[in-house]
């Protein structure tokens, strides 16, 4: 029961760390910050897919 309180915990902080984070970017570097964001979702997704046992 500690254990999921803890993980609960640090989901929460980390939820609130990145809005404060992206809060502090400038509007004219939001659009190359999402652009990179969005590169290494899909690498992280490339990488499950060819995880997959075949």
């Amino acid at each position: 029961m500690i254990e999921l309180f803890a993980l609960f915990a640090l989901f929460v902080l980390a939820c609130f760390l990145g809005y404060e984070m992206i809060n502090k970017v400038p509007p004219t570097l939001h659009t190359p910050l999402m652009s990179g964001t969005n590169a290494i979702s899909g690498i992280t997704i490339l990488g499950a897919l060819l995880a997959i046992p075949r």
